[in-house]
C-alpha cells in the first residue's frame, strides 16, 4: 500500500483543492492526517486507487513523494504506540509518517511510512 505525501501551502482551500482532485476522479479517500507549520504544509493521504490519485495529483500540480507503509494493529490502551515505535527505533528504522486507518474489537490500525518498508512489516508483523 502506498501513502502519498503531498506538499502544500499553509493557506485556506489547499486541502480542499488536493481532496476536490482526489474526488473528482472518483476515488475514496481511505485515510488523511496534515500538519503545517511555517507557512507550508503536508498531507499524508491513502486511497482506493493508488494509480488513480497519482494520476489526479499530476494533474491538479501537486509536489508529491509516495511511500510505502507498514500496518499494525494496536491494541487500544496506553503504550502500544510507544512499543511499536520503540521496536522500530531500536531496529534502526526511521518513521516518516503515522496515521490511524480504523479501529475495530478494541484495536487501532496504524500505518507506518518508513525508511525501510519491508523491515518494518516483518518487525510489526503487518500484511501490507
Amino acid at each position: 500500500m502506498t501513502l502519498f505525501l503531498i506538499d502544500l501551502k499553509d493557506q485556506p482551500g489547499e486541502l480542499a483543492r488536493v481532496a476536490e482532485a482526489i474526488a473528482d476522479k472518483g476515488i475514496n479517500i481511505e485515510a488523511v492526517s496534515g500538519l503545517a507549520s511555517g507557512g507550508n504544509g503536508t498531507v499524508a493521504i491513502m486511497t482506493n486507487d493508488e494509480a488513480g490519485t497519482r494520476s489526479a495529483l499530476s494533474e491538479a500540480g501537486c509536489q508529491t513523494r509516495e511511500v510505502e507503509i507498514a500496518t499494525a494493529s494496536l491494541e487500544h490502551k496506553p503504550g502500544t504506540l510507544a512499543g511499536a515505535a520503540r521496536k522500530l527505533a531500536d531496529a534502526g528504522i526511521n518513521i516518516i509518517a503515522a496515521l490511524p486507518i480504523g479501529m475495530a474489537e478494541g484495536k487501532v490500525g496504524v500505518a507506518f511510512a518508513t525508511d525501510q518498508p519491508a523491515k518494518a512489516r516483518e518487525i510489526l508483523g503487518s500484511a501490507s
